[in-house]
């Protein structure tokens, strides 16, 4: 009876039993989603912001995700009513309002990991989150690095939500 009570505690441990990001689900759906409607690019309103956009290109087993606030928002409008999402991917990476923008790897387009062999980044303009498990090579204690890998699955999963309701 004592073993089977410990093999559940290190059950509950192991890395194996953490559970997945919510933004798991969401990057594999965009991904079907885009794939279904033949997009490698999606862009749209963030939600958030009126001057705030979101865009995602696709990649076989890679989301690329940026969320920035624009200057010039009709600008970015118009290129959504043209489907230029691509164009709109490119726009908020390189000429968004300083300070503003959001980025995301997704390395396996499986949602951010806080653990895992594929380097998930997130990038918040004022620092890169390494999402590998490394927390101390990133001078950063394990509840540190956890509580930043959360917060940027929070922002991860209002990002998809977004490009979600744009590619419906």
């Amino acid at each position: 009876m004592m073993g089977a009570s410990v093999f559940a505690c290190l059950l509950m441990w192991s890395p194996a039993a953490a559970q997945a990001p919510a933004s798991a689900p969401l990057a594999a759906q965009l991904a079907e989603l885009m794939s279904s409607a033949d997009l490698d690019a999606v862009a749209g309103p963030s939600g958030e912001d009126e001057d705030r956009f979101v865009a995602a290109l696709a990649f076989p087993g890679q989301l690329l995700v940026v969320s920035a606030r624009y200057e010039v928002p009709l600008y970015v409008e118009q290129k959504l009513e043209n489907r230029q999402f691509r164009d709109i991917y490119i726009d908020l990476n390189a000429a968004s309002i300083a300070g503003t923008k959001v980025l995301v790897t997704d390395a396996g387009a499986d949602g951010l990991h806080a653990q895992d062999d594929a380097v998930d980044m997130f990038d918040d303009g004022s620092s890169v989150l390494r999402l590998n498990g490394d927390w101390g090579a990133q001078d950063m204690s394990r509840d540190d690095y956890m509580q930043a890998a959360a917060d940027a699955d929070d922002r991860y999963v209002r990002m998809l939500n977004a490009l979600i309701e744009t590619v419906r």
